[in-house]
């Protein structure tokens, strides 16, 4: 009898991770050792059970799956790593890529499709949704500088200029320097909408 690929499932949602958890259990080649629902577990869980490969979501509390996934891959490199998501943004693409991931899904993708990535993933493959793909490489590396961007994330909690100098220990100008330089080049109209163009892209 030949030996089965041994499979973590990291998903918040526990209707989605029972289902994705019983597909695979249909295939006689594939058996789910673990899952857990949050970012932080994942490691716990890898070193506990050593699977050959981790499904990982992307929004999950405790920590992300693109974090889960580095420091997966820091500790435990021989488990290869999917990122199954519904969130197909170029950005999220690229950091799951940097940070080791072998494959990139998207949750509306066929059921078929993804017992054989997770096949295609263990012969050494990389998977990736071709017209993501090519979105993450016609878009190109988030263009705010780190300044300018952690300005413009702390802007999603802070409304005003000064509650945002307070919290970043910056000046007024400084602040309003740097929003104004994330505006231009993200050709936003306003802060706001600077926010969405950012999340849209996957740069948070």
């Amino acid at each position: 009898m030949c030996s089965s690929d041994l499979v973590l499932m990291a998903e918040d949602q526990g209707m989605v991770r029972g289902a994705l958890a019983t597909l695979l259990s249909l295939e006689p080649d594939i058996e789910v050792v673990a899952q857990v629902a949050r970012g932080d577990e994942v490691v716990p869980a890898a070193l506990r059970e050593r699977p050959d490969i981790a499904l990982l979501d992307i929004e999950m509390p405790g920590a992300t799956g693109l974090e889960a996934a580095e420091w997966l891959a820091a500790e435990l490199p021989e488990c290869r790593i999917l990122i199954l998501t519904t969130f197909g943004r170029p950005g999220y693409l690229r950091r799951a890529m940097e940070g080791g991931a072998a494959g990139f899904l998207l949750k509306d993708a066929p059921a078929s499709e993804l017992a054989a990535a997770i096949r295609r993933a263990l012969a050494g493959d990389r998977i990736v949704d071709p017209g993501l793909a090519a979105a993450a490489l016609s878009q190109g590396e988030c263009p705010l500088t780190p300044r300018e961007h952690e300005v413009l994330s702390a802007s999603r909690e802070y409304a005003t200029v000064a509650e945002l100098a307070q919290a970043l220990y910056l000046s007024h100008g400084t602040v309003r320097n740097h929003l104004s330089s994330v505006m231009q080049k993200l050709d936003a109209r306003n802060r706001a909408e600077a926010v969405k163009i950012a999340e849209e892209n996957g740069w948070f």
